[in-house]
């Protein structure tokens, strides 16, 4: 008699196995492979190095500067899984620029989305290589749309999402934070995590008080994302984050004001130790300037780790500036954002929004660290190696000890 709830299979060995005890065994040897790629230091979506050895990352100094937009604002740049650099842009079209030669070159303009308002925060998802990007109907809080490009970013389709709203109810705004990451370790392994925010009311001044950031996060792939615990901090947005080689999550935030007294004109800082769902140890940096020091308001940063293996070297973007948007620097940090001992000046021009990540090892941006930034108008790509970034500096001096 048929089994009326299940369809039997027959193994290699002469057992029958109802076809869902097959489909969960199947699935458990898949997630077996995949951590075990990831444990081997290799990225599932392409079998490539995740990070590879210290001296890759060492060369002669380089540093080029290009445009790569020419009107309205709102930047951020991933790498994908196969090496292509992709930087997206627009506040009245969301729009992409691919360079598969490392960013020596760029492609012409893709439109993903025509209305469509840049939701920052792109994520690379590197288990199957699929980006992710964020588009909101308008300036936030808005309806979201996620597109989902599954060839490297050449072709977008909208892809239907569920978010979760976090403890206080409030379904998170993507406006404008930096790109998110794959977690590469621990039980966490394989979750896709980007920055997010709320707005509380609205954007207007009165609302800042009830404003804070916070993370989004997915265990199956972008299907469907949970919200954090709020940062512990209010008056914050557009907010960076990275994975440490102990799993720990480093969180990064700017700050529009100050709600408890707290120097509202340097980042604040928090640690997540459970895969981005809570944030604590909350403080101040006294070395990463948030804006134009004459003003409590900030500036969108960009931050990434460096694919190094055993070292937390982290790279930062922000303003070192008495007054305006301008001069547009990188700080380094090698001890995983606990200080900050290395910062060059990439541009004495204009620079205000900006976004900062690293080349993938095995393809055509390995060694380079990307940036783009918002300058007079448009958008402008800098991409230099951490030669550049020490500017003769002896590398053993600042590791670790």
């Amino acid at each position: 008699m048929r089994n009326n709830t299940a369809v039997a299979c027959r193994s290699q060995y002469g057992l029958i196995w109802p076809s869902r005890i097959l489909l969960a065994m199947l699935t458990m040897m898949a997630l077996t492979v995949s951590v075990a790629a990831e444990k081997d230091g290799k990225i599932p979506a392409t079998g490539k190095a995740a990070e590879v050895a210290l001296e890759r990352w060492l060369g002669e100094a380089e540093l080029e500067i290009q445009p790569v937009f020419s009107d309205e604002r709102f930047p951020n740049v991933v790498v994908a899984t196969d090496g292509t650099v992709l930087a997206t842009w627009g506040r009245s079209s969301y729009r992409v620029r691919r360079s598969e030669d490392g960013g020596a070159t760029w492609g012409s303009e893709i439109t993903v989305a025509e209305p469509g308002f840049h939701g920052g925060g792109v994520v690379v998802d590197e288990r199957s290589g699929d980006i992710l990007a964020f588009v909101e109907a308008g300036h936030p809080p808005a309806p979201l749309t996620v597109y989902r490009s599954q060839d490297h970013g050449r072709t977008w389709q909208a892809d239907p999402v569920v978010i979760h709203p976090d403890s206080n109810g409030n379904v998170p705004s993507m406006h404008m934070n930096e790109h998110g990451i794959t977690l590469r370790r621990g039980p966490h392994s394989g979750r896709l995590i980007r920055p997010s925010r709320s707005y509380g009311g609205g954007n207007a001044r009165k609302f800042w008080p009830t404003h804070y950031t916070n993370a989004i996060y997915s265990d199956d792939s972008g299907k469907t994302w949970k919200t954090s615990e709020p940062f512990p901090a209010m008056g914050t947005g557009e907010a960076t984050l990275a994975e440490l080689s102990s799993g720990r999550i480093y969180y990064n935030s700017r700050r529009h004001l100050s709600t408890d007294g707290l120097d509202p004109r340097r980042r604040y800082i928090a640690w997540s130790d459970d895969g981005g769902h809570t944030w604590t140890d909350l403080s101040v940096s006294e070395e990463l300037p948030d804006g134009d020091r004459n003003r409590d308001y900030g500036l969108m940063a960009g931050l990434v780790r460096l694919p190094i293996e055993g070292h937390d070297i982290l790279v930062f973007s922000n303003i070192d500036s008495p007054e305006g948007r301008r001069r547009g620097t990188v700080w380094a940090s090698f001890d995983g954002g606990r200080s900050w001992p290395v910062q060059r000046l990439v541009t004495e021009g204009s620079f205000a929004y900006s976004s900062l990540d690293a080349g993938r090892p095995e393809t055509a941006s390995e060694g380079w660290i990307y940036l783009l930034y918002e300058s007079g108008g448009g958008g402008t790509m800098a991409r230099f190696n951490l030669a550049w970034l020490l500017d003769g500096r002896d590398l053993q001096d600042l590791l670790p000890k």
